[in-house]
């Protein structure tokens, strides 16, 4: 049936577009599953032609269309999101490709090991159906699963610019040729490769291991990034598809978004999102502006006042005049200030790449030197030797151990940190948080719970409290802006009922009217006292300044024409959040509060909190400007916060820490999610990135120390005076205890005490 929208009761939000009902069983079956009733929907498609794409770590790297980065390797991503992108095809598919390598390497891996572990020694025909298995499953991983990884290390080499897609490329494809050659012509080999069975030994599986770990790593780091991409998405998002134009002739219509143009006027309905920034020209209304200032208090919109496209109209038709559209709306500038924060981020500063530019070369270096030696100077067989010596410098510097040293430790992490409460976005939040020395907090949902409640009651005549409370709720009754739950909320409380009201009315901006028990009564702000004509005292203005310096809103009501009493409503302060503030402070921070609150309010909130600094009246831009200013002085600065006003300071911070509670454009914005929204998280993640990144300075230790002794040994430094060479197969378990002695470390953060 068609519903007409002007009438609609029921209605409900879904990618983007507004649908109505006529009755809440048919909205409560369609939110239950959307897709069933709207049938077939336009696919997402990839990015438009002429999109630029930039590297993650390397932002000065530029081009039209995807591709990989020419110094690191890694994918390309666009620089500016769109809603259409289908950015997740890339991460299905790597995930199916994983899964895949994984399904093959474990059966080679069994039938390459299982002899040296388990003591299996299959009989004929057995063994030779095992080492085919082996060489066959390996052969696919390495050639299909780890193309991509040799296709980036070639080029690698042409800017020069050798990275861990190098190192990957040279240590699979160097153990994966000589175990092709020892398979198929284990003739061509002297004594000195063959071990007591006289067999040729072969390293398929360590080639196919090396590749499916990196593919894990691979597919961890673009699903994060996905999920920061996610962000900007959410914030496109919060735009509504289409806008419903006012023709000349009076006539309305919808129009797709990109089609509104400055100047054009259009109607804004209960429930919708504002399309445009603009003026109103005509209605009255509450608009939620949450999105920009933070605060959950709706704005009273008449004419002439401006509102923000994103927003939602709440409780009356509005008709506005277009002044903004496209990219010169407030919520596009909010998209460009957390895409341009993302860019500039600098991400972890892998170790193993910052080396790599002359680890790689070294290697080579030094296997070419030792064959070279065993060539020249070595005992017969000369040329044997020099090939062993060659192998084994190669295969012994595999990356294994450095490649796991920080994923593994990282993982740990994680899941210490998700115990805990604290959700880590990626390996830099980790590395980055243990440096900061400023932490700046948003007030409202962040150091306050977020949701007004009444505090105080206050008789100005001979009206007792409780009357004063059952007559402001019973004004508040047919309202449903925050304040008036807040009343009502405090009535039921305190055991207060509430009477009926007749002739109620509303005066948006300034407060409400009825009549309560045959008294007429007024409940609003100083404003609406003026309109109304009914006095208020010097000393009941002070008192309701007292209120508000203590962080309250404060309400006037009047009974039959006279002053009765004040209201106080206020976010009330988490309980956590005092302790947490002082922990901070004990721990060397410096703390800052950004809120887009009135200065009263806010600096009452920090002189109860001893707060440092505090900057109030703030917009999202202001907000994201002090975060760099502060980042100008050298400080490293996290920021934490809960709502869509917060989402650029995120971004340009060096630490994003969004409230579990909050929204969720500021959990994709930041790199840390506190579950419980408690700041008292952060101390526990802070410790937490302290024992990591000793943790992976550890593990990289091992890593490197076991090249720069594996790798002599392997050469053949101890011969001249020890008579002892390392062959290619005990170089392969050298590489893969390494590995061991990484994992076991990293293990040891499941018992740091934070």
């Amino acid at each position: 049936m068609t519903v007409d929208p002007h009438t609609a009761k029921q209605r409900a939000e879904f990618e983007g577009h507004t649908y109505y009902f006529c009755a809440a069983r048919c909205r409560e079956k369609f939110v239950a599953d959307p897709s069933s009733y709207l049938g077939e929907r336009p696919q997402p498609v990839a990015a438009p032609p002429g999109t630029i794409y930039t590297c993650p770590m390397h932002p000065e790297v530029q081009q039209v269309g995807p591709g990989d980065c020419p110094k690191c390797g890694m994918a390309l991503e666009p620089m500016m999101p769109t809603l259409d992108e289908d950015d997740g095809g890339e991460l299905r598919h790597m995930s199916r490709r994983f899964w895949t390598l994984v399904a093959l390497t474990v059966p080679a891996l069994l039938a390459a090991m299982g002899p040296h572990l388990f003591g299996w020694h299959l009989p004929a025909p057995w063994d030779r159906i095992a080492a085919w298995t082996e060489a066959v499953f390996s052969t696919v991983v390495v050639l299909w699963g780890g193309a991509s990884f040799f296709v980036r290390g070639w080029r690698s080499l042409k800017p020069w610019s050798p990275n861990m897609y190098t190192l990957i490329a040279l240590g699979t494809g160097v153990a994966w040729l000589y175990s092709m050659v020892a398979f198929f012509l284990p003739q061509a080999f002297p004594a000195g490769f063959r071990d007591e069975h006289g067999q040729v030994g072969v390293y398929f599986e360590s080639a196919a291991v090396i590749v499916t770990l990196v593919m894990l790593g691979d597919f961890l780091e673009l699903r994060a990034r996905r999920r920061t991409g996610a962000a900007l998405k959410a914030l496109l998002g919060l735009a509504p598809k289409t806008a419903r134009r006012v023709n000349g002739d009076g006539s309305e219509h919808d129009v797709p978004l990109d089609e509104v143009r400055a100047g054009d006027v259009l109607r804004v309905r209960p429930g919708e999102k504002v399309p445009v920034d603009g003026v109103v020209i005509d209605g009255a209304s509450h608009v939620d502006e949450s999105m920009l200032t933070g605060e959950p208090l709706p704005v009273g919109k008449g004419k002439d006042d401006r509102i923000t496209g994103g927003t939602v109209n709440q409780d009356g038709a509005l008709t506005m005049r277009a002044e903004r559209v496209g990219a010169e709306t407030m919520l596009s500038q909010i998209v460009a200030l957390v895409a341009q924060a993302q860019r500039s981020k600098a991400p972890l500063q892998r170790v193993a790449d910052r080396v790599a530019a002359w680890f790689v070369p070294a290697v080579v270096a030094v296997a070419v030197l030792a064959f070279v030696a065993w060539a020249v100077w070595g005992p017969d067989p000369r040329l044997a030797h020099a090939l062993i010596a060659l192998v084994s410098v190669l295969i012994i510097a595999c990356p294994c151990a450095l490649g796991l040293a920080t994923p593994i430790s990282i993982m740990v992490a994680s899941g210490r940190g998700a115990h805990y409460g604290v959700l880590f976005k990626d390996a830099a939040a980790i590395e980055s948080l243990r440096e900061v020395d400023t932490l700046v907090v948003d007030k409202t949902g962040t150091l306050t719970e977020g949701k007004p409640a009444l505090k105080d009651v206050v008789s100005v005549g001979a009206m007792p409290w409780d009357q004063l409370l059952a007559v402001a709720a019973a004004l508040e009754r047919p309202s449903e802006h925050p304040l008036a739950r807040a009343i009502l909320a405090g009535a039921e409380a305190r055991g207060v009922k509430t009477p009926e009201v007749s002739d109620f009315r509303t005066l948006t901006g300034g407060g409400v009217q009825g009549r309560v028990a045959g008294r007429e009564a007024a409940l609003g702000n100083a404003r609406l006292f003026e309109t109304l004509g009914i006095a208020v005292g010097a000393e009941t203005l002070a008192r309701a300044d007292a209120m508000r310096k203590e962080g309250a809103t404060v309400m006037f009501l009047a009974v039959d024409g006279a002053l009765a009493g004040l209201l106080a409503v206020a976010d009330r302060i988490k309980e956590t959040t005092p302790q947490a503030i002082a922990g901070l402070h004990e721990a060397g921070l410096r703390i800052v509060m950004l809120t887009g609150d009135n200065a009263v309010t806010a600096q009452a909130v920090a002189k109860t909190l001893n707060i440092d600094a505090v900057h109030a009246d703030v917009s999202p831009a202001d907000k994201a400007a002090v975060v760099n200013a502060l980042r100008a002085e050298g400080r490293r600065v996290a920021m934490a916060g809960d709502g869509i006003n917060d989402a650029p300071a995120l971004a340009a911070a060096d630490i994003g820490i969004a409230m579990g509670s909050g929204t969720d454009v500021a959990m994709e914005s930041a790199q840390i999610t506190l579950v419980k929204g408690e700041l008292t998280a952060i101390l526990r993640a802070r410790a937490l990135s302290q024992a990591t990144v000793s943790n992976i300075h550890q593990n990289l230790f091992f890593a490197f120390i076991y090249n720069a002794l594996g790798v002599p040994l392997a050469a053949g430094v101890l011969y001249p005076w020890l008579g002892v060479t390392l062959s290619p197969m005990i170089a392969a378990l050298a590489m893969s205890l390494s590995s061991v002695s990484v994992v076991s470390n990293a293990l040891r953060l499941n018992r740091v005490k934070l």
